[in-house]
């Protein structure tokens, strides 16, 4: 690294976003990184930037929003720590003054795009944060490794959560898969550092950021994963892949799970090793427990759930040629609950909530519904094609069958969910 990079880091951060690992992220091989409380960003690939820029009017609602493109750069400071800066594409300033960054400050690592009289008078503040924000991920960095080895040997993970104040303040750093998928990335561009450094990524809307604690499943849809232009081994692995899990048979498996434990406080992470290895009716199991907070069934989540996913299956049988190949669908809820009251609490406390206490191990208590926040949304295109995309060689014609299958199956199974908790 040019002795240089020291004086110059200071107008770098300045004019730069510090990215970090966007720990909510349960699934997926591809680093997803976060900008701000309410934009994340991940490596560009053409076709699925064609695809955010192309899709159907109808299609936007079960799509995170596109939010254009930046250019990040691997940096390297001369004691060898790592990090990933986005600047505006091509000198564009105006390209990220659009994105909502309102809720982010310097000390909470966004550093907006600024001139030089503004790097000046930020010089202090930035230098210390730049100096804390190293620390703070050498110490990272140790126990992350001890967390990959644990990640290994072990597919479904339980963390603690402090119950102190605001729950999702706990959230940070919690995800090992979200950080080694981090970690990875880093390792990529480092190696490629001394022939490439400055990458396209884009930018999209980040779909947990008005939950307070997310809980997170992300299923791969379809009974086929390859794209049509897999190579011969690429192809192979993945029917083994399909052929070997729920993906075969109904079409949709586990790629990753991120749940709150009410009860004990703690966070359940499934990831997509333990998914591949689910029977149909591990399959089933695995979303009761997505949809149990440790005390009790969510059931006032079904029927949003359904109704959202009937109507994604709706859409998408109307698209033509398109194939959603190795995409996946996340299910987003809030594992927080808006009000909690004990039954012995004033009378005039408890109009209008609704009676969830199924568990009665769990004690009596009186829950409002938090069902207007659950979400369905398809994320990953890499692999998707359509007629449209005039390049491709292969042209298929009607709807994704294999993913409106998918679909199909994961409706009637969180139906059979619902009604056998009612009996």
């Amino acid at each position: 690294m040019s002795p240089a990079f020291g004086a110059m880091e200071v107008e770098h951060y300045a004019k730069g976003v510090l990215l970090e690992p966007f720990v909510h992220q349960v699934g997926g091989h591809s680093c997803v990184l976060r900008f701000n409380d309410k934009t994340i960003c991940k490596p560009l690939i053409q076709r699925e930037h064609q695809f955010y820029e192309t899709l159907p009017t109808e299609m936007h609602k079960f799509t995170p929003q596109y939010e254009g493109v930046v250019s990040v750069s691997f940096e390297e400071d001369e004691d060898g720590n790592l990090c990933l800066i986005a600047y505006p594409l091509n000198g564009d300033h105006d390209n990220l003054e659009s994105i909502d960054n309102s809720d982010c400050e310097p000390k909470n690592k966004l550093l907006r795009w600024s001139n030089k009289k503004t790097v000046l008078e930020n010089d202090k503040i930035t230098k210390e944060w730049v100096r804390q924000h190293r620390k703070e991920e050498k110490m990272k960095s140790q126990k992350l490794e001890e967390e990959f080895e644990w990640l290994k040997k072990s597919e479904v993970l339980y963390y603690s959560v402090e119950k102190k104040g605001n729950v999702s303040s706990q959230f940070k750093h919690h995800n090992p898969w979200s950080m080694k998928c981090h970690q990875q990335q880093l390792r990529r561009m480092k190696e490629n550092a001394k022939h490439r450094n400055q990458y396209k990524f884009i930018l999209l809307e980040n779909l947990t950021s008005r939950y307070e604690v997310p809980c997170v499943l992300d299923l791969k849809m379809g009974t086929r994963q390859h794209g049509d232009d897999a190579s011969e081994e690429k192809k192979a692995n993945q029917i083994r892949k399909c052929q070997q899990s729920t993906s075969a048979v109904i079409g949709v498996r586990v790629c990753g799970m991120q749940v709150y434990q009410t009860g004990t406080g703690q966070l359940m992470f499934m990831n997509k090793y333990h998914g591949r290895k689910l029977s149909v009716q591990g399959f089933k199991e695995a979303l009761y427990q997505f949809f149990h907070n440790g005390k009790y069934l969510r059931r006032e989540l079904f029927e949003p759930v359904i109704k959202k996913l009937t109507e994604l299956k709706s859409v998408l049988e109307k698209q033509e040629s398109y194939r959603f190949y190795s995409s996946s669908l996340l299910i987003i809820y809030d594992g927080k609950e808006l009000q909690e009251v004990t039954v012995d609490s004033d009378p005039e406390d408890l109009e209008d909530l609704s009676e969830e206490s199924s568990d009665e191990s769990a004690g009596a208590y009186a829950y409002k519904p938090t069902a207007s926040t659950v979400d369905v949304r398809m994320i990953d295109f890499a692999h998707t094609t359509c007629k449209y995309y005039g390049e491709d060689s292969v042209v298929h014609e009607g709807q994704d069958t294999g993913y409106v299958f998918g679909l199909q199956n994961l409706i009637s199974i969180i139906k059979e969910i619902r009604d056998e908790s009612s009996e």
